[in-house]
């Protein structure tokens, strides 16, 4: 072979295999987003014609597909959508938009994901309708109902987590909405739904349970101080603080107070425990805990939490906030949760099942399997950690402090009869009027978890500045928890 031969033939060889290589990317790496491109009207027709997965909870389907007369062949109908709204979101391609999982797991649902590829071709082959995947969801109904009929008359949100394993059993905010209104066909109908829902003052589109407004968490945040103080190794629950009624922020004259306005009901009268700090939700010897701690401690605590990250459930949520550089008079007043922190209750159910969990945080999850039109598992999740905040023995002697806030402390709100209940209640201020941001985290059993969970209830719970995490946010996590443990 000529020179000149050999040149061309390893050109040609080598702009087939740049060929192959792109044609491979494109149809392989790249399939699942650009099928799921918005500009790909192509795609987004040809799923016009594909009756698109229900999304499952509890072995039923809480959305399915229904055939209609029009040209989009299906219509999506949603069972129970208030309480289900928060997780599902809506369906609309007379609109061509989505929410929620509808959006967040669409390849699967439409049919268009990579995992449906080979039963896809073998449907075209056998001559039968292609269909969209199942979603299967981890959440468990009955603490999904249990959430939602406690949470009616508030705006709030709860979040329920299995501690071992990440799985989400309950998501719900309130208020909610009716998702088969946004679903219907009649455009105009659809935009006069949606444009309704965002224009009211309770913002009922908001996952407040992942996003929204974050609101400060309270005294819930005195878990995640009491942990970077355990783990630094220079504090335990015995360890003691001043206990006056009034302490003032470093290198200011503002003063800070108990929510009574007195001392720690608890100690010598002179000195208090950290355990008692947490029993009794104490705001001053947290706030001189933090300032001791310092900044950069209590901020790497938080991070081991989860805050200031958002995670991916397949839901996207708001990065919970602690700020890096607070001064000395701002940490401290992180010690009892106020200042420049805030929180979702996704993030504050993550710190709770953290400590349930031996001090091993979990990453959050809501899906467990995608599953076939003949029930074949085509993807099963898997659980994973995303870190270790504590050792089990720290975890343990903090759960011991939340167990006693609950038997006898400033969370009895949240007592179940039978069960070792371990929490903890935040009642978080929004300036000098606004009205009060209402609290609980915590888990049960408090040996053996099987459910941790956070409670958000904005507005006051419509009391105000005179509503308490215990007497309205607690009393909702009970039933939760109830509702789980089958009590």
């Amino acid at each position: 072979m000529t020179k000149e031969l050999r040149r061309i033939s390893i050109l040609v060889l080598v702009m087939f295999l740049a060929l192959f290589g792109s044609v491979s990317w494109i149809q392989v790496v790249q399939a699942d987003s650009l099928a799921q491109n918005d500009a790909n009207t192509r795609t987004r027709l040809d799923s016009y014609e594909i009756q698109r997965g229900s999304i499952i909870a509890g072995g039923a389907p809480i959305a399915t597909s229904t055939p209609t007369n029009d040209m989009y062949s299906f219509q999506r109908v949603y069972t129970d959508p208030q309480m289900w709204s928060t997780v599902t979101g809506f369906y609309n391609p007379a609109l061509g938009s989505a929410t929620g999982i509808e959006k967040a797991m669409n390849s699967e649902l439409s049919g268009t994901g990579s995992t449906q590829f080979l039963s896809s071709i073998e449907r075209i082959v056998s001559g039968q309708p292609q269909k969209g995947a199942n979603v299967v969801l981890s959440l468990d109904p009955k603490a999904q109902k249990a959430a939602f009929d406690a949470l009616q008359g508030y705006q709030g949100a709860v979040v329920a987590i299995e501690p071992k394993t990440g799985r989400i059993l309950a998501m719900v905010s309130t208020p909610g909405y009716d998702s088969n209104t946004l679903a219907v066909h009649d455009a105009d109908k659809a935009t006069a739904a949606y444009d309704a829902l965002q224009n009211a003052s309770s913002n009922p589109l908001y996952n407040r349970g992942i996003g929204g407004n974050l609101n400060p968490p309270g005294s819930t945040f005195k878990l995640v101080v009491a942990s970077a103080a355990l783990a630094s190794g220079k504090f335990t629950m015995q360890s003691t603080f001043p206990n006056p009624a009034a302490f003032t922020l470093p290198g200011t004259s503002t003063a800070v107070h108990n929510a009574w306005g007195g001392t720690c009901p608890a100690g010598d009268g002179q000195t208090v425990s950290l355990a008692d700090a947490i029993k009794f939700s104490c705001n001053i010897p947290m706030a001189e805990l933090a300032a001791q701690l310092g900044d950069d401690t209590i901020h790497a605590m938080a991070e081991k939490y989860g805050f200031n990250k958002s995670f991916t459930t397949p839901l996207k949520s708001t990065p919970s906030s602690y700020p890096t550089g607070l001064d000395a008079a701002q940490t401290a007043l992180t010690g009892f949760g106020q200042g420049k922190v805030i929180a979702t209750p996704l993030q504050m159910a993550m710190v709770s099942a953290g400590i349930a969990n031996g001090g091993e945080v979990m990453n959050p999850r809501m899906v467990d399997q995608i599953l076939g039109d003949d029930l074949s598992v085509q993807k099963q999740y898997d659980d994973t950690a995303f870190g270790q905040a504590m050792s089990a023995d720290q975890a343990k002697a903090l759960t011991a402090a939340m167990q006693a806030s609950v038997s006898g402390g400033a969370a009895q709100g949240a007592r179940i009869d039978g069960v070792d209940v371990a929490g903890k209640t935040g009642t978080a201020e929004n300036g000098d009027s606004n009205p009060y941001t209402l609290w609980f985290t915590g888990f049960a059993p408090a040996t053996n978890p099987e459910i941790a969970v956070a409670v958000v209830v904005e507005d006051g719970g419509g009391q105000g500045q005179s509503g308490s995490g215990d007497a309205i946010a607690s009393p909702i996590a009970k039933k939760v928890m109830e509702a789980v443990l089958n009590k």
